[in-house]
């Protein structure tokens, strides 16, 4: 099994803004999502993105006024947000997410942690302590934003073969085996070149996390209103300190 670093970094991080979409329109979905939910900095307008990736959040945050801390395990996709950020006010750290608070010298107005980067943390008990983390770094009145895929139930047989996105050039394709309390993902990344097709394929684990176990630790954790949805099996939460 490779860890979530070496998984991104061999497998991933190269197509990571192709499958979804392209890094433009990444930006622009997350964009409208913030706007539809009136993200605005109200208080020191420090913000932390968490799982940062390409930017897809960071760089929209930025735009809108935060003063954006990003943090991720993969070098290349930070490279990446850095490539594309230009003079916003957004920081980025090659880290742990879960050591987020090494890296700050103030409370934050607003953290991020979205596109099943929570998914990605080892188990139930590290997600839980980092909503207490999380608490005890957000301002008061601060505000806790989560997506991620509801993995609580499971697919089987063939429906657990996931073509993800293919192109003349490229495809990639996702194959799940559950766990009690996790999912083994094994992404499969073919690209052709000038000798034919190669492929380079790792596998990792997710947690097996659902709406309603989040809703109860995000106020176990001291969150005064907690607001989750699903649509598609992914789970949106705000959360309000």
């Amino acid at each position: 099994m490779a860890t979530v670093k070496d998984h991104y970094d061999v497998v991933l991080s190269d197509v990571y803004s192709w499958m979804f979409g392209g890094f433009a329109s990444g930006v622009e979905r997350n964009i409208d999502f913030f706007d539809a939910r009136g993200i605005r900095p109200l208080g020191s307008g420090a913000a932390l993105d968490l799982g940062a990736g390409c930017g897809f959040q960071s760089i929209p945050l930025a735009r809108l006024g935060f003063k954006v801390t990003a943090i991720d395990l993969s070098g290349p996709l930070l490279r990446e947000l850095a490539d594309h950020a230009g003079s916003l006010p957004i920081e980025t750290v090659e880290g742990d997410l879960m050591h987020f608070d090494e890296y700050l010298t103030e409370k934050v107005e607003l953290v991020v942690c979205m596109t099943d980067t929570l998914l990605h943390l080892p188990s139930k008990e590290a997600v839980s302590a980092l909503f207490g983390k999380v608490a005890g770094t957000l301002e008061d009145g601060g505000t806790l934003i989560l997506t991620f895929r509801d993995l609580s139930g499971e697919v089987t047989g063939l429906d657990r073969f996931i073509p993800v996105k293919s192109d003349e050039g490229t495809i990639l394709t996702c194959f799940l085996e559950y766990g009690p309390e996790t999912v083994t993902v094994h992404d499969l990344v073919h690209t052709k070149g000038q000798d034919g097709w190669t492929l380079k394929a790792s596998w990792y684990e997710k947690c097996r996390l659902s709406k309603a176990w989040v809703e109860a630790q995000l106020k176990g954790a001291g969150f005064g209103r907690v607001d989750a949805a699903e649509d598609g099996g992914v789970v949106t939460v705000i959360a309000i300190k």
